[in-house]
C-alpha cells in the first residue's frame, strides 16, 4: 500500500528525520516503527512496506546510540576511504588523526574497496552511532547514501575532489585538472604518441577524471587520444603494470609514454619493461599519478603529480573542526597539485 499523498514531504522537516517523523509520514506510531526497523516484531507487510518506503525517502537512520550516550555526542569523526592498502589515503587519514589529536575527538575509518554499494552501507552503519560528521572520498555516492548525508544533520566534506554539486563541503581538487597540466607538461617535452592505462571508469570515478583530463589535454593540442588500455580490476595494484605495459605495445607499438592512472601502476609498468629488456625512458617513457614514496625511490625515478595527501587530510579536520564549531564554516576549499619530472621521462 503507498504512502498516502497527504502525508508530510521530507521538506516539512528541520534537521534529522525522527522515528516519530517516519511514523506520521507512515501513518502509524513511533513504537510500530521502532519495532518494524529492530525486526523483532511481526508487523503487517503492508505496513512495513509504508515504513520502509518513509525511511527510504525520509533519509532517516536508527540511532542505535540514544540509550546509552545521553549527552547526544558520540566523540568521534566517521571517515570512508576507498582503500587501507593505498599509501595517498593512508596519509590522508594520518593528516585528520594528527590534526583531531588537539582535540577530544577520535576517529573511526572505514573502507569501500572502490564500491559505492558499500559506501551506503558503511555511511548508514556509521551514522546509526551518530559520529560528530563524516568525512568522505570523492563526489559519487548513490540516492540512498547522498539521502542519509543530507538529512544526518551533521558536517560532511567530500574529499578527493571538486564535486559540481556537494553535499556539504569539500576539500580536493580536479583531478582532471592535474592529469591535464602532467600531459601538457610531457607534450612540451616533445612526446607526442601518448597512451594512458587506467582502471574501470564506473569503479573509479578519480581515475575517469584523469582519463578526461588526459583526453582533453590530447584534444587541445590536435594529438591522437585513441590510446588507452583499460585494467578490468580494483583496487589497481603494482602487478597489474606488467600486463597493461604488453598490452600497449602490443596495440600500439609505437608509443613513446605510457601514462598511468597511478604510480603504483608505473611502477609495475617499468619494472616489466626491465624485464622486456626495454629502456625507460628511451625505449619506452613512463610516467605516473599520485607522487607515492615509491616514486621517487624507484629506479627511474617516476614523473608524477604531487596532491599532497597528507595536506587534504589536515584541512579536511581542520574544516571538520571549524564547522562543529560553526555549521556556517562550511566552504570548498581546492588543494594544490603540482607536476614532478623525473627521470621515467
Amino acid at each position: 500500500m503507498p504512502i498516502e499523498k497527504e502525508a508530510p514531504t521530507p521538506e516539512a522537516y528541520n534537521g534529522p528525520a525522527t522515528m516519530a517523523d517516519v511514523g506520521k509520514m507512515a501513518g502509524v506510531s513511533a513504537m510500530t516503527v521502532s519495532r518494524a526497523l529492530k525486526g523483532n516484531s511481526y508487523i503487517a507487510k503492508d505496513t512495513l512496506n509504508r515504513i520502509m518506503a518513509a525511511v527510504e525517502q525520509l533519509g532517516y537512520v536508527l540511532d542505535q546510540s540514544a540509550g546509552s550516550l545521553s549527552s547526544r555526542r558520540s566523540g568521534f569523526i566517521a571517515t570512508i576511504m576507498p582503500s587501507i592498502d593505498n599509501s595517498n589515503f593512508a596519509d590522508t587519514a594520518r593528516g585528520i588523526t594528527d590534526t583531531l589529536a588537539r582535540t577530544s575527538m577520535q576517529l573511526l575509518l572505514g573502507y569501500t574497496n572502490y564500491s559505492v554499494d558499500r559506501e551506503e552501507q558503511l555511511i548508514e552503519a556509521m551514522l546509526r552511532r551518530r559520529p560528530e560528521g563524516i568525512i568522505l572520498t570523492g563526489g559519487k555516492h548513490t540516492a540512498k547514501a547522498r539521502g542519509m548525508l543530507v538529512n544526518a544533520d551533521i558536517p560532511v566534506i567530500e574529499t578527493w575532489d571538486v564535486p559540481e554539486d556537494p553535499v556539504n563541503a569539500v576539500v580536493g581538487f580536479s583531478n582532471l585538472a592535474a592529469m591535464e597540466a602532467l600531459v601538457c607538461g610531457l607534450i612540451d617535452k616533445g612526446y607526442s604518441k601518448l597512451a594512458f592505462i587506467g582502471g574501470p571508469e564506473e569503479a573509479d570515478t578519480r581515475g575517469h577524471q584523469r582519463r578526461l583530463g588526459f583526453e582533453r589535454a590530447l584534444a587541445n593540442r590536435g594529438l591522437d587520444a585513441s590510446r588507452k588500455v583499460e585494467i578490468d580490476a580494483v583496487p589497481i595494484r603494482m602487478s597489474h603494470g606488467g600486463g597493461a605495459i604488453r598490452r600497449v605495445l602490443e596495440r600500439f607499438p609505437d608509443t613513446d609514454i605510457a601514462i598511468c592512472v597511478s604510480d603504483l601502476l608505473a611502477f609495475g609498468a617499468i619494472m616489466e619493461c626491465r624485464r622486456m629488456g626495454l629502456a625507460v625512458p628511451d625505449d619506452i617513457a613512463v610516467a605516473g599519478f599520485g607522487d607515492y614514496e615509491i616514486a621517487s625511490v624507484s629506479e627511474p625515478g617516476i614523473t608524477t603529480v604531487n596532491v599532497d595527501s597528507y595536506g587534504i587530510g589536515t584541512r579536511a579536520a581542520g574544516q571538520m573542526i571549524a564547522m562543529l564549531e560553526n555549521r556556517n564554516a562550511a566552504t570548498a576549499i581546492k588543494t594544490e597539485y603540482h607536476v614532478l619530472f623525473r627521470d621515467s621521462t
